[in-house]
């Protein structure tokens, strides 16, 4: 299909005897941000290495905008992706506008671009510096800027915000909300899920080699079916459990005028319909939902 940028299907990858990858079949569109998580071994590196060409995979077949991840074409193809991994390692004895020159020759890009490119990530004034002065910080986000050479259509994150402050973090998914409007379309990893549960319109759950799970924040949590928790302020908590009698609730808790529900997802409205019952003696309410740690917890279990 047009707006299927990578395609796997029934993909394994052996290394000896251990089965790192084992049948995953999975389609990312075009313009869509997915997020690849699952824990260490979980075969997450090994994916990435398959779909930009790295290693083989031992059986099926995987392709990139309808071409095949291997031969002469694919390594012309290669030249629209973009990949930032894990672990981003320079040559200390170059300035970071040097080291963006470097990889723009091998990339085949124009020097002209590396400069808009360092102050695109936040590098503009240590373009002459030299990279072994670099913080950890600096480094992702000269990598950043690395693979975001020659404009990719397509481009692999491995655990992108290592090392970057909040600041940091908050300006490198700003740049990158910037160019999934433009049709980018993004693979990412990372182990800190609280940032990308928001930012990424579907999320694929590797497990043991397997894609465990599927599907945006809100059909994992709705498939886990993992408990909610509303948490009220009320002048009335006493009135509370009377007001939900006959509903399921999995626990309730007061302290003082605050009260704390857990709830399974097909109860919340009846719910809230009974607490809108108490009228004005609620004083505040809040409904949360299960983070993605906690569906991803729920997955591993």
């Amino acid at each position: 299909m047009k707006n299927n940028v990578i395609e796997l299907r029934n993909v394994f990858k052996y290394y000896g005897e251990v089965l790192a990858v084992d049948g995953i079949s999975l389609t990312v569109h075009r313009g869509e941000t997915l997020g690849l998580i699952g824990h260490n071994g979980a075969g997450k590196s090994t994916l990435f290495k398959m779909m930009l060409g790295l290693i083989p995979a031992s059986a099926g077949e995987i392709r990139i905008n309808g071409t095949p991840v291997r031969g002469a074409a694919f390594r012309e193809l290669r030249r629209t992706i973009g990949y930032l991994p894990e672990n981003v390692v320079f040559y200390d004895n170059l300035t970071g506008l040097e080291t963006l020159q470097f990889f723009a020759s091998l990339k085949g890009c124009a020097h002209e671009s590396c400069l808009p490119l360092l102050e695109k990530v936040g590098l503009a004034r240590a373009a002459n510096r030299r990279v072994d002065g670099y913080s950890k910080g600096m480094r992702q986000r000269l990598g950043f800027a690395q693979a975001l050479l020659g404009k990719p259509r397509l481009l692999f994150l491995d655990e992108p915000t290592t090392g970057l402050d909040p600041e940091g973090i908050r300006e490198f998914y700003q740049v990158l909300q910037e160019l999934n409007a433009q049709g980018l379309t993004v693979v990412i990893t990372s182990h800190i899920l609280s940032e990308i549960q928001e930012r990424v319109q579907r999320l694929a759950v590797l497990k043991s080699g397997k894609l465990h799970a599927l599907g945006t924040v809100q059909e994992l949590r709705e498939e886990v079916d993992l408990p909610l928790t509303i948490r009220l302020r009320t002048v009335a908590s006493a009135m509370v459990e009377h007001a939900l009698q006959g509903i399921a609730v999995e626990a309730l808790v007061v302290e003082g005028p605050n009260v704390t529900i857990s709830c399974r997802r097909p109860v919340k409205m009846a719910l809230l319909r009974r607490l809108a019952t108490l009228g004005d003696s609620v004083e505040d309410i809040v409904v949360k939902e299960p983070s993605l740690e906690d569906v991803f917890l729920g997955y591993a279990a």
